[in-house]
């Protein structure tokens, strides 16, 4: 009888080890979530918000940046791509570009003249690298924006989400910060209601 009774233990715990394994096995079978499906998802849940920031540093001595008004307007959003036109006080020239695509996640900076033509300098930037989370991307500049721009070829840019209370785009260049701007999203901005006849 004794030995009846010691058998049990060891009879569930084996039992147990094996769910576990099963269940190991079961969660390895499963996709990973790649970190930048993972990101851009999580900034697709802001679409048509818009969120007040302010640079909180720039390596450029006496830049107007800081001391504009800077607001993200997370604006344009597909599966594949979203759209997020950055404006420094009246200056609506520059909207970031999330694009996914199966080559990775690629942001690009878009700058237009008022009348919507591309500017002479536009579309640098470059892809996610590795070691990203669903948090926080970092991307190097590609070899378009090295030659477009070759003071920028070493630049890193790093976006950053904290949920519900902040977005931070920063900049370094050389390994050394360059900018870094900070955005409210505690706080989504009203919309804008058109002028009234």
């Amino acid at each position: 009888m004794k030995s009846r009774n010691l058998l049990r233990p060891l009879i569930l715990g084996t039992a147990l080890l094996a769910l576990a394994a099963a269940g190991c096995r079961r969660a390895a079978d499963e996709p990973a979530v790649d970190s930048r499906d993972a990101f851009f998802e999580r900034l697709r849940e802001l679409c048509g918000q818009s969120f007040a920031g302010r640079a909180v540093h720039s390596a450029t001595e006496n830049d107007p940046m800081l001391e504009a008004r800077l607001v993200m307007h997370v604006e344009i959003c597909t599966e594949r791509e979203i759209r997020v036109p950055f404006h420094v006080d009246e200056d609506r020239s520059r909207t970031w570009v999330l694009t996914r695509s199966d080559a990775g996640l690629l942001l690009k900076h878009d700058h237009r003249h008022e009348d919507g033509t591309p500017e002479e300098l536009t579309m640098y930037g470059g892809w996610a690298r590795d070691g990203g989370t669903s948090l926080r991307q970092s991307f190097p500049a590609d070899e378009q924006t090295a030659k477009m721009l070759p003071a920028a070829a070493t630049n890193v840019w790093t976006l950053e989400l904290e949920p519900g209370r902040r977005f931070v785009y920063d900049l370094t260049r050389h390994g050394q910060p360059r900018f870094r701007a900070e955005f409210d999203l505690s706080r989504p901005l009203e919309k804008e209601k058109p002028p009234s006849d």
